[in-house]
């Protein structure tokens, strides 16, 4: 009589990996990077609306502040993609290029960043990404603007998610220093 093999039992699913990296990326601190470029993007689409002059319910004095008509319509739209470029720069520390420089750099290309050179940048900008969202948001709340209720909505719609940017690149920049530091 022959004994029937126990089915094997699944394999659990192998953690998820980003190729390249040194050790493996888990899926929510791929999401919280994601999530900054998208947190971003609300206000720097908000500051080419009001470049292009799409309505937004502002008074004559907000576009003064702005300095529009005149330097506002280099700043806003360079402020944006300045904003969007240093989000986007959260995608390295869950990616490969935020481990090893690249090979267009002349003297360090291909060798690993040390850890500290990206953290403290990204601490620190955490941080500064903290305090200035809770600043915006209090000073919003409490301006004397010239500025139509829809607007003041759709504005702070377009702000708001500014709040997370900061705690969201604090967890990735913790969780990429614990990431790195455990395999050096």
């Amino acid at each position: 009589m022959t004994v029937a093999a126990a089915p094997a039992a699944p394999a659990a699913p192998a953690a998820p990996v980003t190729p390249g990296t040194a050790a493996p990326v888990p899926g929510w601190a791929r999401r919280a990077a994601a999530a900054v470029v998208w947190v971003n993007l609300p206000s720097g689409l908000w500051r080419l609306a009001v470049v292009l002059g799409v309505p937004l319910g502002l008074g004559d004095a907000e576009y003064e502040a702005m300095l529009l008509p005149g330097w506002g319509y280099f700043a806003l739209p360079l402020l944006s993609l300045a904003q969007e470029a240093l989000a986007a720069l959260t995608l390295g520390l869950v990616r490969p290029w935020g481990e090893r420089w690249p090979r267009w750099l002349p003297v360090l290309r291909g060798r690993p960043v040390p850890v500290l050179a990206a953290v403290v940048p990204a601490g620190l900008g955490a941080l500064a990404c903290t305090v200035y969202g809770a600043l915006f948001v209090w000073t919003t709340l409490h301006a004397q603007m010239d500025i139509t209720r829809w607007g003041l909505w759709l504005m702070n719609a377009c702000y708001l998610p500014l709040l997370a940017w900061g705690p969201l690149l604090a967890a990735v920049t913790t969780h990429y220093w614990r990431r790195r530091s455990s395999r050096a």
